[in-house]
């Protein structure tokens, strides 16, 4: 059992708006960090520019607010440099996926050892309510006024895309799934991406509405847990089968289908095909999906680094500085 409480990952006063889905998040993220047990002084929250990334002053533990954009990239170097410190990675929807989207795919292409945070609200918070790459086409805002005319990024196509080995989701208001899926992104070797789906109760309240109260998603989403049946509905009525290439949901009991009928969740298959499909459920035929939807182990970039440092180092007749002046040819200047 850990030694540690949530209190102890805690610091400051969060400076967010009164019902705002990064107060969710905040309180989720010290009871997972706390049921982890990772020393404070052995974790490091960085984040990017926004509204969710002013989370690194609430945290008692290393932690670094950086540029716009640019946490993929300083997480990626402070875990090279530091392999044995915990890394989290807090960014929004904008921050992460508009100025930092480069960053984003190649932190999880090379496969680097952080906790990838996506705060998706589908809206730029902070610059006062601007669409951002996950907002929906038609979208009105202030910088769309007659509603946007661009397709949205999905953050889990995304991370498919760019070979992710590990995608999970949540809701910030479900603190119960959002520390689960965090407890497995910590376990889980490798790019660890995690989309919470939340509110901004200024500039896009009600985006994720469906699923953002309990009742919501007992009705609206469908849980994915490893090795049991896709099943959802208020009394797990409903499931998941398999329609040609596609999905289709099923009612148990009508036209002779049973829970044997129904698709196991296999997060840790090496093809990812059901697993997008899985994450691109959206109503209203389809629930929500929820919980980790894709967990498999591959190399870590981190890792790799620094044991072909050691491998160099091995080789190399000098080891430090002092070695390596005495190494080749050497001259004494005399007057």
């Amino acid at each position: 059992m850990s030694e540690y409480t949530a209190k102890d990952y805690k610091k400051g006063l969060p400076r967010w708006c009164p019902g705002c889905g990064d107060h969710f998040f905040l309180a989720s993220l010290h009871k997972a960090m706390a049921e982890i047990g990772v020393p404070p002084y052995e974790t490091a929250v960085i984040s990017g520019i926004g509204c969710s990334s002013r989370l690194p002053y609430y945290m008692n533990t290393y932690a670094m607010q950086t540029i716009h954009g640019r946490a993929a990239a300083i997480a990626t170097g402070f875990k090279v440099a530091n392999p044995d410190i915990t890394v989290w990675q807090i960014s929004g929807d904008g921050d992460g996926l508009a100025i930092g989207g480069n960053h984003f795919i190649h932190a999880v292409r090379r496969n680097v050892d952080i906790n990838m945070i996506l705060l998706n609200n589908r809206i730029y918070g902070l610059t006062k309510g601007q669409y951002s790459p996950t907002s929906p086409r038609g979208f009105v805002s202030k910088s769309s006024p007659y509603g946007t005319v661009e397709d949205p990024f999905n953050p889990a196509e995304l991370c498919f895309g760019a070979r992710g080995h590990f995608f999970a989701r949540a809701v910030a208001t479900d603190a119960a799934g959002t520390v689960e899926i965090l407890k497995a992104a910590y376990a889980h070797k490798g790019a660890a991406v995690c989309e919470i789906l939340q509110n901004c109760v200024i500039f896009n309240d009600g985006t994720h509405d469906t699923v953002y109260t309990k009742e919501g998603r007992a009705k609206h989403a469908i849980y994915l847990e490893h090795g049991q049946p896709m099943l959802f509905g208020e009394n797990k009525e409903f499931g998941l089968m398999q329609e040609g290439f596609g999905l289709k949901v099923v009612k148990i009991g009508e036209n002779g289908v049973t829970e044997k009928d129904i698709l196991v969740h296999d997060a840790h298959c090496q093809d990812n095909t059901l697993h997008l499909k899985l994450a691109l459920m959206e109503g209203p035929d389809f629930p929500v999906a929820l919980g980790v939807i894709r967990d498999v182990e591959a190399p870590t970039y981190d890792e790799a680094v620094n044991r072909q440092i050691e491998e160099v180092k091995e080789k190399k007749a000098y080891h430090n500085f002092t070695e390596l002046l005495y190494t080749n040819d050497i001259w004494e200047v005399k007057e």
